[in-house]
């Protein structure tokens, strides 16, 4: 299940996984652009494509129905995120309606879907894959909502993975990315010298296939397993 798969790197994790055969469930917001995405990736895997938005639980529950219709859960990536108003804003006059629906949707939401489908994950020994950013780590201004959401992520990924071991929890920053959320960061610049989404899968890729503990990881840490 890749969440926020229309576009941006969940649609480019969702062809590398729908390459290598993966059954997919892919969600998005926009059901336009998710058709879209479903119909590209038909021609290499089977996909459920279901329009929703995740901090819905109707939606979340029909996410969780489309995984027993399956019969299987091995991945879980909790990729959609909200990152507030474009501009960014600094904290100290941040609108807090605003703040509320970044941290519904990057932190509230992927522990609902966890909570949801751990028991389908345990039975598989399954991966959570939580995309993260260096704005869990760094302090950037005007990043104070976005960044503070990831790092409550981060840290609710390390406490799953503590309780519950057999699973692969992982947050991974991927790094700058040239994505519409990023461009929406940085409102009139120019951010084409950042890589493409696609670029990042193979690092991603070999995270799943060496399944290290779980824990915090760059994408950039697996960069290497791929070129070797």
């Amino acid at each position: 299940m890749v969440t926020g798969a229309s576009a941006g790197l969940g649609l480019a994790l969702a062809r590398g996984l729908a390459e290598r055969g993966w059954s997919l469930i892919i969600d998005a917001r926009g059901a336009d652009a998710l058709k879209d995405a479903a119909d590209d990736l038909a021609a290499k895997a089977d996909v459920v494509p279901l329009a929703g938005d995740v901090t819905d639980a109707e939606h979340r529950a029909e996410l969780v129905d489309a995984v027993g219709e399956l019969g299987r859960l091995d991945l879980l990536v909790n990729n959609a995120s909200y990152l507030g108003p474009s501009p960014l804003q600094r904290l100290a006059g941040a609108d807090l309606d605003e703040l509320r629906r970044v941290y519904e949707v990057d932190v509230i939401a992927p522990i609902a879907l966890a909570q949801a489908l751990i028991p389908e994950l345990g039975k598989a020994n399954g991966i959570v894959l939580n995309i993260s950013s260096d704005a869990a780590v760094e302090a950037y201004e005007g990043w104070g909502g976005y960044g503070s959401a990831k790092a409550a992520l981060d840290h609710a990924s390390a406490v799953l993975a503590a309780e519950h071991p057999e699973l692969a929890v992982y947050a991974v920053d991927p790094g700058d990315l040239r994505t519409a959320m990023h461009q929406a960061a940085f409102p009139g610049e120019d951010i084409s010298d950042r890589p493409e989404p696609a670029a990042v899968v193979p690092a991603l890729l070999a995270l799943l296939d060496s399944r290290p503990a779980s824990g915090r990881y760059r994408a950039s840490e697996f960069a290497p397993a791929v070129a070797s």
